[in-house]
């Protein structure tokens, strides 16, 4: 970021999803044990806080702890569709699903031009203020307006040491490869940072086998429904969230440094390219609310990983003219609708509604933290490709950025080939209890 003067930007993306995946299955069970809707609004003035944390941080480890604090909203995404699945009659809760995800699309449509407006006129910090007061108006319309589940689990503990395990892991090993280019691929610190975090998510695997109520049952991973669901959907959400951060940096780079790419594009301006990807992600997720009980939850994902690679390749390779690069967010657009309305929707397929809340956030865990693990390799890929900072900017050479859009392409065809190996007919599994881990073994065996 040129405001801290850092080359690891990727990290604001990182913390943020990493902090969602740590929380996701703590709300999960507590959601699951109290009430979705309480969990709800505590993650959502969690999120809110956090923004606050941003808007003034006065160093970038504060801003990342405020980033981290608003990786609440990662839980709140599956509480929200958990909560839906509990009030919802089930004749129109896969279309309500599928409606919600679009209206996200909605919101996003006039985003870029109220966050570019107010970038332009008030810094980055204005946009972090103008979270903060969204998220509090988010909480109090929650409050008024929305039912609470009575759906309830009877679950007693909760391993919070199994999140601090997974967590640290997950940083560790990512310290280690993003600022393996700066510090060295052989040096003490890279190894030690490595070593540290494998040894630590090597420990949480122990420790979740071992604890009768683990962060995450890994055991009902053996059930593909969930395992595979998991995969796909966090290689998708990793692939989106690389392509959000490398295609403004893309775009936004001023012709005059003669770099090979680049338009010049002010914060205001992106809105250009952000409004037809939109748009078009609103309406393939309405697409998928029709569809979706026709052709399966299977099916639209598989498909969204067309139109994501597909969008990579176009933007990596050609990106001289900006109606080009409009078209290649249109059609990112369309893979990002149906890759989150499917997940969505295959989320529900896979989970029973007694454990929607656990289980859910399983899968949620799985999502964000290779949502926050593509973005880091990403960004220490392209920093090794040759970078340099000017006044704080970080100027990537056009081999980097084309490397970087290849690489997500690849991501994107891992998760629509992890998509072609879910179960057919995934819509009837919701009904049927889950069962015990050793039974799931012996069958998916």
């Amino acid at each position: 970021m040129t405001h801290y003067q850092t080359t690891q930007g990727a990290w604001g993306t990182s913390s943020f999803l990493l902090a969602g995946a740590m929380s996701s299955p703590i709300l999960g069970k507590l959601a699951d044990m109290h009430g979705k809707r309480r969990v709800l609004l505590l993650a959502v003035t969690g999120a809110a806080v956090g923004a606050v944390v941003s808007a003034v941080a006065p160093t970038f480890g504060w801003f990342l702890v405020g980033r981290a604090l608003q990786g609440l909203l990662g839980p709140s995404m599956f509480l929200t569709y958990s909560l839906m699945r509990d009030v919802f009659p089930p004749r129109i809760l896969e279309l309500a699903v599928s409606i919600v995800t679009a209206g996200l699309g909605i919101i996003l449509i006039p985003a870029p031009w109220v966050t570019g407006w107010l970038l332009d006129h008030y810094g980055f910090r204005g946009i972090f203020w103008f979270f903060a007061i969204a998220l509090v108006v988010l909480a109090v319309a929650i409050r008024l307006t929305t039912e609470e589940s009575t759906v309830r689990t009877a679950t007693q503990a909760v391993d919070y040491l199994g999140a601090v395990l997974l967590g640290a892991g997950l940083v560790g090993v990512l310290t280690g490869v993003s600022f393996g280019t700066d510090w060295g691929c052989s040096s003490a610190r890279t190894v030690a940072f490595i070593v540290a975090g494998v040894a630590l998510l090597a420990l949480w695997v122990i420790t979740a086998l071992r604890t009768s109520e683990p962060l995450i049952d890994l055991r009902f991973f053996a059930r593909r429904s969930v395992g595979l669901t998991a995969l796909a959907s966090g290689l998708g959400s990793g692939m989106i969230g690389g392509f959000a951060t490398l295609l403004p940096i893309m775009v936004m780079m001023p012709t005059v440094a003669g770099l090979g790419y680049g338009f010049g594009t002010s914060a205001e301006g992106y809105a250009i390219y952000q409004a037809p990807w939109s748009i078009a992600s609103v309406l393939a997720g309405l697409g998928v609310g029709f569809a979706v009980r026709r052709i399966g939850s299977r099916r639209v994902l598989m498909t969204s990983a067309v139109p994501l690679a597909l969008a990579a390749l176009g933007a990596g390779l050609m990106h001289d003219s900006r109606g080009l690069v409009v078209v290649w967010a249109a059609v990112f657009g369309i893979g990002q609708g149906l890759l989150y309305s499917g997940t969505a929707n295959a989320v529900i397929d896979a989970v029973p509604a007694s454990l929607q809340g656990s289980m859910a956030s399983m899968v949620q865990v799985v999502q964000l933290a290779l949502g926050a693990v593509v973005p880091v390799v990403l960004f220490a890929i392209m920093n090794g490709r040759g970078v340099t900072v000017v006044q704080g900017a970080v100027l990537y050479r056009e081999s980097g950025v084309t490397t970087g859009f290849v690489v997500l392409a690849a991501v994107a065809a891992l998760a629509g080939i992890a998509a072609r190996w879910l179960p057919h007919g995934m819509g009837h599994q919701a009904e049927l209890p889950l069962p015990a881990p050793s039974q799931v073994l012996a069958a998916e065996a």
